[in-house]
């Protein structure tokens, strides 16, 4: 397993346009889960009154919580191979209330799936303004996911007519388009999530489609070379107290080396330490680099001096933590419009923090990047701008030059996304 090269990808989509039952269905054809854990499943759904609807679904919505709704409220990992490379799957809710979580997922991501609907219903109102799948779409392209697949799910639904398929490609094409991805780079390929058409195995209902199944075409992912070169960050997702190890948080390694052994500093509390021990997927190991998703021993570090959102790095180069940095905006939905002074949540990397807009300095032309306005008093849906932002606490954060992994953020208001943004400039730095 090890020895293939590892990317992490996230399944997003529209509620009920069957991104787990998707992922469900593919991971037992592809013999990751066995038939009889599906049809303890299927037995488990009927029982809720659901029918055996969700048997697929319930590979990945593993919370008790979730299956009595019916919807994916946290990230659920799997692991899978396919011929060239090692996934780490992460299936994002699409639920508008649990898309804090669907960032997270997103931020940690190399590759994407978005799943929408053949039904002609569901797609509209999942590509239309304020639908999942648009959301999705703009802030996976922001946060740096490059690479795509579009899976038009429910094809067994509409007969498999490909018709039906080519009204919502279109709709899938346009959308992507519409958030900066290149069309040539995005296949559209036709699923059935509840009857396994064109996942693992070639479908013989669509004799029109002549494309790759969704196995097949995660081998035309490309991994990017990974900044192991780079200062070591590590942002942390979760701190877990284990009786006779001690503190253990886990998270992703964004950039650089994590050694076993070596000290290391937590930031912002600035708490030193050192690295006891490294484990991914439950196997020790000595080193950790860029791309790895581990659990990892401190020594010294007491479990007040770490948390959700705080980064971890070596002493020589700590992570920056700002108290204020110049950010460049975009604006993607807002019932009015944004004026200085406004306080959303801030969701970047691991972390979620209030910050307050503070001062707009430029409105640029999204189309042309030309400068419209200096200084304007607000901001409307789709204007770009380079603005200044301040926490309301000393929170890690880079510039997206020198590490786009944690130079991206969402601001969050409503139970909605309202603009995507990257850091420009640090411009007051907090010292612990």
């Amino acid at each position: 397993m090890a020895d293939k090269p590892h990317l992490n990808m996230i399944v997003t989509g529209h509620i009920d346009n069957g991104k787990s039952t998707t992922m469900g269905h593919f991971l037992m054809d592809l013999g990751v889960v066995d038939e009889r854990t599906i049809a303890a499943h299927g037995a488990e759904s009927e029982k809720t009154g659901k029918g055996d609807t969700f048997k697929y679904a319930w590979v990945m919505d593993n919370i008790k919580d979730e299956r009595e709704r019916g919807i994916t409220i946290d990230l659920a990992f799997q692991k899978f191979e396919s011929a060239k490379y090692f996934f780490t799957l992460i299936d994002a809710p699409g639920h508008r209330d649990f898309i804090k979580n669907m960032i997270t997922g997103a931020s940690e991501a190399d590759a994407a799936i978005l799943v929408l609907s053949a039904k002609e219903g569901e797609t509209d109102t999942a590509t239309a303004a304020g639908g999942q799948a648009r959301e999705h779409a703009f802030l996976l392209k922001t946060l740096g996911v490059k690479q795509i697949i579009v899976a038009i799910n429910k094809m067994d639904a509409v007969d498999y007519k490909e018709d039906a398929f080519k009204a919502a490609k279109e709709k899938g094409e346009k959308l992507v388009r519409s958030v900066g991805y290149k069309l040539e780079d995005v296949p559209v390929i036709p699923v059935s999530g509840w009857k396994g058409d064109n996942l693992v195995k070639k479908t013989e209902n669509m004799p029109w489609y002549s494309g790759k199944t969704l196995l097949e075409a995660f081998d035309d992912f490309t991994v990017e070379e990974k900044p192991i070169g780079k200062p070591l960050r590590v942002p942390i997702q979760d701190v877990y107290t284990i009786t006779g190890v001690g503190t253990v948080p886990v998270g992703r390694v964004d950039t650089g080396i994590m050694k076993a052994a070596h000290p290391i500093i937590v930031m912002p509390s600035g708490a030193l330490g050192e690295i006891k021990s490294i484990e991914t997927h439950h196997t020790q190991m000595p080193t950790a680099e860029a791309g790895h998703n581990i659990g990892f021993n401190l020594r010294g570090i007491e479990n007040k001096d770490i948390k959700r959102g705080d980064v971890l790095g070596t002493p020589d180069a700590p992570p920056n933590v700002a108290k204020e940095f110049k950010a460049q905006i975009i604006v993607i939905h807002h019932p009015t419009a944004i004026a200085p002074g406004y306080t959303p949540v801030m969701h970047a990397h691991t972390t979620q923090v209030a910050a307050t807009v503070t001062e707009f300095l430029q409105k640029i032309n999204p189309a042309t990047g030309a400068v419209e306005e200096e200084n304007p008093k607000f901001l409307k849906v789709a204007m770009q701008q380079a603005e200044f932002c301040r926490p309301v606490r000393p929170t890690c954060i880079e510039t997206f030059e020198a590490f786009p992994e944690m130079g991206r953020f969402a601001l969050r208001d409503m139970g909605a996304t309202i603009a995507a943004g990257i850091v420009k400039e640090i411009t007051e730095e907090h010292k612990p």
